[in-house]
């Protein structure tokens, strides 16, 4: 009987577990198809006119008038967004106006350079901001909660794009410890392709004096990628870790002369991180919706650096194929944190 009950209880958890996760594919679905709508009505707002632009300032009518049938710009709004949802489900986003490449590989070309850059960008986030916002908390007042004080102001209070180019002008210019910009130096082939990330493939071909040189040219990038979250981090981790040394259970467990460490990390760190973690999804989010001002700035040839061609070309299948792939990126990385966070706390529904 014994064993029956433990039966029905795992399998009643495992399906609540399993009513979660399609209630969350569901919210996915619906947010990601809002996206596209409103991302198509927008898109075909913005002046110019892209078939005009994909011909030339010199052709002819006849011209822009076959271009335009050809990508079905003459077509209406709902019926562009009718065949842009049937074309989605079978993985193609169209081609490019000016490229006349596939959009789907023009992303799939460019997108191992942002994803090298997000992840760095978000370890950083993670690693330094729990670390900064841990030691803030117990050493207040001390150096590390002033730097912490620093970043908050510089991540919160400043454009990315002018700390980019204020920090070029530093650590480039007039320190010469960064390079300037660019995955690699001029001259310098990239590693044999087999991930389009450099690191990886760096690792993957064993060569180390590339892997140096990818890691130095990624460094400055991804620090200032990281750094408006990192600020946000830094101080909910901080003031996350105050509250939870506040609480009865702490102090009980002070009072019983536990070591120190033992109640920082294991029981103050394991409620304090809930906090944090569920801004993990979101940062990720607007990290990657800040490669493009980030690329652009450091000549990182990344998805942001697609679309910034695209919209200087009214591109309008890849400014929409790489939006949306930052969306669903960013749905995705708030899915991954809301099941990490129902497999932690069994309370949520």
């Amino acid at each position: 009987s014994d064993r029956k009950s433990a039966f029905f209880i795992l399998g009643e958890k495992t399906l609540n577990f399993s009513v979660y996760i399609l209630k969350k594919l569901t919210y996915l679905t619906t947010v990601l198809a809002g996206i596209i709508i409103i991302l198509f009505i927008i898109v075909q707002m913005i002046p110019g006119d892209p078939a005009r632009a994909a011909a030339g300032q010199g052709a002819s009518k006849e011209r822009v008038s076959e271009i335009r049938k050809e990508f079905g710009l003459d077509l209406p709004v709902y019926i562009q967004i009718y065949r842009y949802f049937g074309r989605i489900i079978n993985l193609d986003l169209g081609k490019s106006i000016s490229t006349k490449k596939d959009v789907l590989d023009e992303i799939i070309l460019y997108l191992p350079a942002s994803i090298e850059l997000v992840v760095s960008a978000m370890f950083i986030n993670i690693f330094f901001g729990i670390l900064i916002g841990i030691y803030s908390a117990v050493k207040p007042r001390q150096i590390i909660d002033k730097l912490s004080n620093i970043i908050t102001i510089l991540g919160m209070g400043l454009p990315i794009f002018w700390v980019g180019i204020i920090s070029q002008l530093l650590f480039y210019k007039i320190l010469d410890i960064f390079p300037y910009g660019g995955r690699l130096p001029a001259g310098i082939n990239p590693p044999a392709h087999q991930t389009g990330s450099y690191i990886i493939d760096s690792i993957l071909t064993w060569d180390i004096g590339l892997l140096s040189i990818s890691l130095h040219h990624l460094i400055l990038p991804a620090f200032i990628m990281s750094l408006p979250e990192l600020a946000v981090t830094v101080r909910i981790m901080r003031n996350s870790i105050l509250n939870v040394l506040n609480k009865d259970y702490i102090v009980t467990a002070k009072a019983k002369g536990l070591n120190k460490n033992r109640i920082l990390f294991v029981h103050a760190l394991k409620n304090a991180i809930m906090v944090p973690i569920s801004l993990f999804g979101m940062q990720t989010g607007w990290i990657l919706g800040g490669t493009l001002l980030v690329e652009s700035v450091f000549s990182w040839g990344g998805l942001g650096y697609l679309a910034y061609n695209a919209i200087y070309k009214r591109d309008f299948p890849i400014i929409m194929g790489v939006t949306l792939v930052i969306s669903l990126c960013f749905v995705l990385a708030n899915f991954s944190v809301d099941i990490i966070h129902k497999y932690v706390d069994k309370r949520i529904t």
